[in-house]
């Protein structure tokens, strides 16, 4: 029996049986990790109550033929604490999580970068400081530009001009110039192309600044870029509450046709 121990946070639960449940993890160490938590949905389980998502845990498990098995759990963080009574960073929170689980798709495989950013989002919309949707937006744009699906907002991501430029294109890549502007691209107003650059480096002050209507937009161009190379969306999207925004997250003025 082979034991090891490791960071994580729990992205995901599902039932096993009458009493178990499989617990899906992105751990500093080891990436993705699915493993049985035995006897968790019973009353009388030692660890169960902190096997729930949002949980920022320190966990021992060994390792099992098909799944690992959960043996000690430790809870570092316990972010649901602070998002569950708020439906808007619940659901923000939701996203994360979600995009977390689907851009780690190789179980097994370290994803240090990616593990970081989620502690960082989970943390921030736990504190209640920053505005949930920025925060949600900041942490899929530098996920997706962890796994090599950065959007191109400087230059054109066509020919590489030096931009800006007033057109966006999905499939493209991003910001396109007038020369390469494929049909179907979108030209959403220069604040919230600036916005998303802030969020993708990381400049608040600046995006705190902005405006509704240029969230709103950018969230929309996020949560389209993010489909495209996805292929499919996050069912979590739609519930996401956005105050005033579109509820599917794609306002239809920034979705590419």
């Amino acid at each position: 029996m082979a034991l090891y121990r490791d960071t994580g946070v729990v992205l995901r639960v599902q039932k096993l049986g009458e009493a178990d449940r499989i617990i899906t993890l992105l751990t500093r160490r080891h990436g993705k990790v699915r493993a049985v938590g035995k006897g968790v949905r019973r009353m009388s389980s030692r660890f169960g109550a902190r096997l729930e998502p949002f949980g920022h845990v320190d966990v021992q498990l060994y390792t099992g033929r098909t799944l690992d098995v959960i043996t000690q759990v430790q809870t570092l963080d316990a972010f649901g604490a602070g998002l569950v009574p708020d439906y808007q960073r619940y659901t923000a929170g939701c996203a994360v999580l979600e995009a977390a689980d689907r851009l780690s798709a190789e179980e097994g495989e370290p994803v240090l970068r990616l593990y970081l950013l989620l502690v960082g989002a989970l943390r921030a919309l736990a504190d209640g400081v920053r505005d949930p949707m920025l925060v949600m937006d900041a942490f899929l744009l530098r996920a997706m530009t962890q796994a090599g699906w950065a959007p191109a907002l400087a230059e054109c991501a066509r020919c590489g001009r030096p931009g800006p430029h007033r057109a966006f294109n999905v499939p493209a890549g991003g910001t396109v110039c007038e020369t390469c502007r494929p049909p179907g691209s979108v030209s959403p107003a220069p604040e919230t192309v600036a916005l998303l650059s802030a969020l993708l480096h990381g400049d608040w002050p600046a995006a705190e600044a902005s405006d509704q209507r240029c969230r709103r937009e950018g969230s929309g161009l996020v949560a389209a870029h993010l489909q495209w190379h996805l292929e499919r969306s996050l069912r979590s999207l739609p519930l996401v509450d956005r105050r005033g925004g579109e509820p599917d997250g794609v306002p239809s003025e920034s979705a590419p046709v």
